[in-house]
Formats: structure tokens, C-alpha cells, sequence
């Protein structure tokens, strides 16, 4: 018989798909027959407890963060402007762990050439806003569209985002306030072009091919090096990020203080806004990681959290708009991880309606136990090791903690054990407790 086409595929077989891709990389060559062997055997470990099954043994995703660049790097500015000297970091850290399920990366390294060149303001950087010794990024929350603007978004989204959003929350693109909508193009559209000219938007332009001259030499080196970690047979997540709608709207547009009078204010224009945002969060989520072959969306959830709201504006403003995202990735076959930072325990009850092994939790203040009970027969549960164990506890703390763990969530399988957050600073002999731990405690 034919092979089916992608369109013609349920939601079960194009996940059954997506992860053969994983299982099965394209391209790669295995340094060894082991190596080969040790990458099918972690995937498959993964595979199964994304699926809420029992696997060989409980998996670990270890927080390593930019651990490696205070170990062996000097510190973050250092290996954010140096990235030969991030990649040696990581390659001495990488060595310390060859039993881990993965290995990390200096990927999540902010390039800090190309934060300079572009001038971005939601963030600070060591360096760039922050003290060189700072151990990483700062959001810089504020109000960068205005309560009247829910128009321009709604109806517009694309030419909000270029010409009113964009050049407010990035300095190399304050000249394209200047451009015309593109969408008002219909013929002879040479005079649209006329802001091209000025000097400004050509010094943005020149701006941009630098920045984008940057990042490639940061893949050049950088990419290589993630790449040979696959080749010695430690898997990396093929994926991509999102923001639930309601977290796009009060992280990055509104701020926290805008969109929580909005919900009072003007809820009806703010929903016409999250539907808005919904559409092209789906349409741009399942773009970006069908272009990887990938298999996986990790969600940050923020606004979400207990104490943010009530049940009920939970449902009606967060959840609501949040279900149609991950109902639509669970259509294309994609694994939606949902990262609930904070404590989420009062949500637990009103999250749990999803097809089994199609979405995974990862908790970072959540009661493990509360978090098993609810959702364990139908989702990957994944937290909760204090990073705070991880910076300042002893090995044999982390290990008795991380039994614990083991012994509630594991049973039945579904469970990775985890931090809460990514560790800036810590020991590598913690991480290798956790590692311990799960070989002690956690083999099914």
C-alpha cells in the first residue's frame, strides 16, 4: 500500500511520526555503534514516558543552564561574546556527565554581539544593561502597547507588530515607523518605497545584516558542537517555544499591571485580541517546527499560576484560548510540554482533559503528589528539585530528595525527574546525585 499522506494522517500517526523522526535522525553519522545504540536507547526512554508508559528506568533532565559558563568559562558575558570559549565549557562540563540522558549546550547562551546590534529592550544582558558578572537575562516588563491600541492589533496584527510594536521594543527598528502598511499596496507601489531612502532605515538595514552576520558565526561555531553531541548519541529536543496567548498579551505587550485592568476594563477587547493572537500562534508554532521535523512545543506559563486569577477568569481569559493552541499542535502530532512555573495547584483539576500522552507538565512549585494524583494516568509529569537544592544543598541532599520524588511520581511511569528551573550557578557533583538517584531509585 501507499504511503498515507501527512493530510491523510490521524493525530496518533502523525505523532507516531514525528517521533520516528527523533528516533531516526536525518543526516546524522553516530561516532560508534554504542554511540548509536546509547542515542536509540535514551529517545526510546523518552518516548515512553512521554507516553505515560513505564520506561527502563525514570529519566533525568538535569537543570544544567549556564552552569558550564561559571565552571569553566570565566562567567556568562564572557561566553556570550566568546563563543570558542563557550563551547570549551561546555565540552569539559559535557565530560563529567557521559551517563546523562542528554547533554547541554551552550545554545541557550545569548549571542551578545547581536543583542548589541539590535538593541532590544525587553531584556537586559550581562554586559548590555546588567554587570559583566550578572548570571543572566533580566525581562524588563512595561507597557509597550497602550490600551487604545487593541484595534490596530486585532484587525492588523502583522503591520502592528512591524511598524507600532517592533520599533518600540527594538532601537535598529525605530525608522520603520516610517514605512507604509504593506497591505495598502494594490499597484504602482513605487512611492512606497520612498522611506527605504532615508538614511536611517538604510542604517537599520545595515544594522540588521550585521546582527544576522553574527548569529552566523555563532552557529558556525556553536551549531557543530550541538550537533556532535548527537553524534556521540545523546538526543537534543527538535521543537520550539510558544507563549500561551493570554502571556503574549500581559508579558510583552500590555505588562502585568495593563492587561489585568483590561480584563476589567475592556474584556471584551481583550478577548477579540487573544482570539487574534491565538490564530497566529497556531499558524506560526506548527510552521517553525514542521520546518525541523520536529516533535515538540514547550510552553513557559506564567499569568497562569495560583494567585493570579480566579477559576473562573482562568478559564474564560487563560485557559480558554491556551486549550485551542495545544488542541491544534495535538492535531498536527506535536508533544506539547506546558511548563508551570510557580505553583499551579490549583489548576490541577481544571487541566486534565487532553488525550493521554499527548501533553506533558513540568512543574516548578507544584506538589509532586497533588500533581501525580491528578494528572498522572494521562500526562508526563515532570519537577520538582528545588534549583536552590541544586546551588546550595550537599549531594546527599539532592539524592534523598530526589527519592522521594521517585518514589511518588514514578510508579506507572510518565515521570522525568527535574528541576523546577535552570541552575545558574551549582556543582556538578548535585547533578550527578540526580543522576545517581535515578539509577538507585528509579528502575522500573
Amino acid at each position: 500500500m501507499p504511503e498515507k499522506q501527512w493530510s491523510e494522517m490521524t493525530p496518533r500517526e502523525k505523532r507516531a511520526e514525528r517521533f520516528r523522526w527523533w528516533l531516526e535522525p536525518e543526516g546524522v553519522t553516530f561516532d560508534s555503534p554504542a554511540a548509536e545504540q546509547g542515542y536509540r536507547e535514551r529517545v526510546t526512554r523518552m518516548i515512553k514516558v512521554y507516553n505515560v508508559e513505564q520506561p527502563d528506568r525514570v529519566p533525568v533532565s538535569l537543570p544544567i543552564g549556564s552552569m558550564p559558563a561559571f565552571l569553566y568559562g570565566g562567567n556568562y558575558y564572557e561566553c556570550s561574546y566568546d563563543y570558542n570559549k563557550a563551547v570549551a565549557a561546555w565540552e569539559k562540563f559535557n565530560a563529567q556527565i557521559p551517563d546523562a540522558d542528554s547533554l547541554g549546550t551552550p545554545g541557550m547562551i545569548f549571542p551578545g554581539r547581536v543583542y548589541d546590534l539590535i538593541g532590544y529592550h525587553l531584556y537586559k544582558w550581562p554586559g548590555g544593561g546588567l554587570d559583566k558578572n550578572a548570571g543572566g537575562i533580566q525581562f524588563v516588563e512595561g507597557e509597550y502597547m497602550t490600551a487604545d491600541e487593541y484595534d490596530k492589533l486585532i484587525n492588523n496584527p502583522s503591520d502592528f507588530w512591524m511598524r507600532t510594536y517592533m520599533p518600540r521594543i527594538f532601537d535598529v527598528f525605530k525608522p520603520w515607523q516610517q514605512l507604509n502598511s504593506f497591505t495598502t499596496i494594490i499597484e504602482a507601489p513605487g512611492m512606497y518605497f520612498a522611506p527605504f531612502g532615508r538614511p536611517d532605515m538604510q542604517a537599520s538595514l545595515d544594522r540588521l545584516k550585521a546582527a544576522g552576520n553574527e548569529l552566523n558565526e555563532f552557529m558556525k561555531v556553536v551549531g557543530p558542537f550541538m550537533q556532535k553531541t548527537i553524534s556521540a548519541g545523546y538526543p537534543g529536543m527538535r521543537g520550539g517555544m510558544a507563549k500561551a496567548p493570554f502571556d503574549t498579551v500581559g508579558d510583552t505587550l500590555r505588562g502585568t499591571r495593563g492587561i489585568i485592568m483590561d480584563m476589567r476594563r475592556c474584556p471584551d477587547k481583550l478577548l477579540e485580541a487573544i482570539d487574534a493572537v491565538t490564530t497566529f500562534t497556531i499558524e506560526q508554532t506548527i510552521a517553525s517546527v514542521n520546518r525541523i521535523k520536529g516533535h515538540i512545543v514547550m510552553f513557559p506559563l506564567h499569568k497562569g499560576a495560583d494567585g493570579w486569577m480566579s477559576d473562573a477568569h482562568f478559564q474564560k481569559f487563560y485557559w480558554a484560548s491556551l486549550r485551542k493552541v495545544i488542541n491544534a499542535l495535538i492535531d498536527e502530532g506535536i508533544q506539547v510540554n506546558l511548563f508551570a512555573e510557580g505553583s499551579y495547584e490549583t489548576r490541577l483539576d481544571l487541566v486534565n482533559e487532553f488525550p493521554k500522552g499527548t501533553v506533558s507538565w513540568l512543574f516548578d512549585k507544584t506538589d509532586m503528589g497533588k500533581a501525580k494524583k491528578a494528572l498522572g494516568d494521562t500526562c508526563c509529569i515532570a519537577g520538582n528539585v528545588p534549583t536552590s537544592l541544586i546551588v546550595t544543598g550537599t549531594p546527599d541532599q539532592v539524592k534523598e530528595y530526589c527519592r522521594g520524588l521517585i518514589e511518588t511520581c514514578a510508579p506507572g511511569g510518565g515521570y522525568i525527574l527535574a528541576a523546577g528551573a535552570q541552575a545558574e550557578k551549582g556543582s556538578v557533583a548535585n547533578l550527578r546525585a540526580m543522576l545517581e538517584a535515578a539509577r538507585e531509585y528509579g528502575t522500573y
